[in-house]
């Protein structure tokens, strides 16, 4: 994928990071979004660009308007195109209120960065890369919609979340449908407990319940293992696929007796 260029959002810490490390191995040039200072991310710039690539940061919230079409301008200013959009960046739900509890505003604020911001990034991605079709019918893009189990697995005190989740995976299936007739696949790769700062907070809580059998694999999943699906999807390896979701949660979501 030397000549491949991706835009991460979220892509400095956690699964982006995972993801953006897979990317960076393969070749691809990054431009990589967070809501951080610059300064704090250059760490994980620095590692990125020891795999030979360039990496490049775009400031921004999902959540906003403005910044989305500065990470796009961002990314076609360095690098000229784009072929590769992940949409990662997200947000657990603030307080993890019971529904009984929940508040307009944090609904409001969890749907703008986890559902709002990745369709309209979808979108803008789209218009950047159907040009490109047009000037290379050979073009192929990738949009990787990174959702969670929580699109369909039930959680009362993360109402918002779930919710959010659950509409970015029907927004990867509209856009698969929509964007297939300019060579752009849509894929939702949909985590299960993946070790992060977002699940910091509640290991002791899935320690246990990986040790009784949540999961198939007795493990906590990893952004690396993460990051392979995602490479894998935006090298093309699993073609004639478009719309599908990969569940990387250790069999968690498994039908079992």
């Amino acid at each position: 994928m030397a000549k491949k260029v991706a835009l991460v959002t979220g892509g400095s810490r956690g699964i982006g990071f995972g993801i953006a490390r897979h990317l960076a191995a393969d070749g691809c040039s990054l431009v990589i979004n967070g809501v951080r200072e610059e300064s704090a991310v250059r760490t994980a710039l620095d590692e990125l660009r020891g795999y030979g690539v360039e990496a490049v940061y775009s400031r921004g919230d999902t959540g906003v308007t403005t910044d989305r079409e500065r990470m796009i301008r961002d990314t076609v200013g360095a690098f000229g195109r784009l072929d590769v959009l992940v949409n990662n960046a997200g947000m657990t739900s603030p307080g993890r209120l019971d529904i009984l509890e929940a508040t307009e505003e944090n609904f409001d604020r969890v749907m703008a960065v986890n559902a709002k911001g990745p369709f309209f990034l979808c979108q803008a991605a789209a218009h950047v890369m159907i040009k490109q079709r047009e000037a290379d019918p050979s073009f192929r893009g990738c949009i990787i919609n990174v959702t969670s189990m929580s699109a369909t697995v039930v959680s009362t005190n993360r109402g918002d979340y779930c919710i959010s989740k659950a509409a970015l995976a029907m927004g990867s299936l509209l856009w698969a449908a929509r964007l297939a007739e300019f060579g752009i696949d849509c894929y939702e790769i949909r985590p299960g407990i993946i070790a992060t700062d977002m699940t910091a907070p509640v290991t002791a809580k899935y320690d246990k319940l990986i040790a009784e059998g949540l999961t198939v694999e007795r493990r906590w999943g990893t952004p690396d293992d993460i990051g392979r699906a995602a490479a894998a999807l935006a090298r093309g390896d699993l073609p004639y696929a478009t719309g599908q979701v990969l569940s990387i949660d250790g069999g968690l979501t498994m039908g079992r007796l």
